[in-house]
């Protein structure tokens, strides 16, 4: 017999409908009961936050690991049925086991009984259920998060946004060590680890500036996407030789696909036909 172990339902009351403050689109939030409260009333707060965006994210995968669980004890309920020779009742529940440990986020929505009987060769049957209770709870907390505060005097509002100014925060070092590719590095002089500091700050201010200019256009938010695509467009160079014994070097851009032609419309850049190469580079004597 396979039991699940019960477990309160927190904050189960302040997840229903009621109370709930939208301070963006798609993000509302409400304040829960206290955490570790005096008698003068201290002790810290908790702000339930719920996110559209991240409620659909959650739950299609709640979907996609109750798919794998159903369809492994599909499986094993087949060999339970089918098997000629007795099965060890331990090793099926060892199998069930894995099978959870496995899949986690959705362990607790299945109700599974493996029992003994007669009258078949294998003397062991799976059983299961989904747990409607559970199914019905982790629907209402999907897309659901929260935030422990020690101030009493601000709003769910003003809680949120200093909040979220942590994760703009880690998607600026992001941005550094990704997108950028600075690498922490290691100086043992001052004046370096400055130098240091000062390229990675104007980089990330063009990075910005990069992505404000593209949300303007209608291109949404993500540089990293704008970067990639106009990365294709390469240029070459074409090495013309002279009667004069001379090389003439003329450096074109390739055309750009469709994709390409539409962000830079958007942004408004208009590609030359050619770069224009130094006078030194551009016509030499010596082999390319």
């Amino acid at each position: 017999m396979h039991s699940k172990p019960g477990r309160p339902k927190k904050h189960e009351t302040e997840l229903r409908d009621e109370g709930w403050k939208q301070v963006r689109g798609g993000v509302a939030v409400r304040y829960a009961r206290a955490v570790s409260g005096d008698e003068s009333g201290g002790g810290d707060l908790l702000l339930l936050c719920r996110s559209d965006e991240r409620r659909e994210k959650e739950s299609a995968m709640q979907e996609l690991f109750c798919g794998r669980i159903e369809e492994a004890l599909i499986k094993l309920r087949k060999r339970c049925e089918e098997a000629a020779r007795p099965l060890s009742m331990e090793k099926v529940q060892r199998q069930v086991g894995r099978l959870l440990q496995r899949n986690q986020r959705a362990a607790r929505c299945f109700i599974i009984r493996c029992e003994a009987v007669a009258g078949r060769p294998s003397g062991v049957r799976v059983e299961w259920s989904r747990d409607e209770a559970e199914l019905a709870f982790k629907e209402r907390s999907h897309g659901c998060y929260a935030l422990r505060t020690n101030v009493h005097d601000w709003t769910e509002e003003e809680i949120w946004k200093t909040y979220i100014q942590l994760t703009q925060v880690e998607n600026a070092f992001r941005a550094h060590k990704s997108e950028l590719e600075i690498r922490p590095i290691w100086h043992h002089r001052e004046d370096r680890a400055q130098a240091h500091i000062f390229i990675c700050f104007p980089a990330y201010v063009l990075w910005k500036l990069l992505e404000k200019w593209q949300s303007r256009a209608g291109l949404g938010d993500s540089p990293r996407t704008v970067m990639e695509e106009l990365g294709h467009i390469h240029s070459g160079d074409v090495v013309l030789p002279t009667m004069a014994g001379e090389k003439i070097k003329l450096r074109s851009i390739v055309t750009p696909e469709k994709a390409q032609k539409i962000i830079l419309q958007r942004l408004g850049i208009e590609l030359p036909r050619r770069m224009r190469i130094p006078d030194l580079l551009s016509k030499c004597s010596g082999d390319f």
